[in-house]
């Protein structure tokens, strides 16, 4: 009884419903970079924003000012959450588009 392979090694797999691309020029990480913040630029300055209010937040801490260090905080935290809110709307723009 011969043995049934589900694939041959030395050929790609055939998936229905997807056509395997084949780049000849990959991008480098610095053009992904552009071209996906161009694509949708409020989730990067949502990370700058994040980023700015945690830095800032522990440089108050730092200073003794925790009363201005507690709001860089909750700002901090209200920045995270604006930055996965438009990570969600951008996945639920590509998922109905395509």
């Amino acid at each position: 009884m011969k043995k049934k392979v589900p694939f041959e090694p030395s050929k790609p797999p055939v998936i229905e419903g997807l056509s395997p691309t084949v780049y000849w020029n990959p991008e480098s990480f610095k053009e992904k970079f552009l071209r996906k913040t161009r694509k949708n630029p409020v989730v990067p300055i949502g990370c700058l924003a994040t980023v700015a209010a945690l830095t800032y937040g522990l440089y108050s801490f730092h200073r003794g000012n925790s009363q201005h260090a507690q709001l860089m905080m909750c700002t901090r935290i209200a920045a995270q959450g604006f930055t996965v809110t438009a990570i969600l709307l951008a996945l639920a723009v590509t998922a109905t588009k395509s």
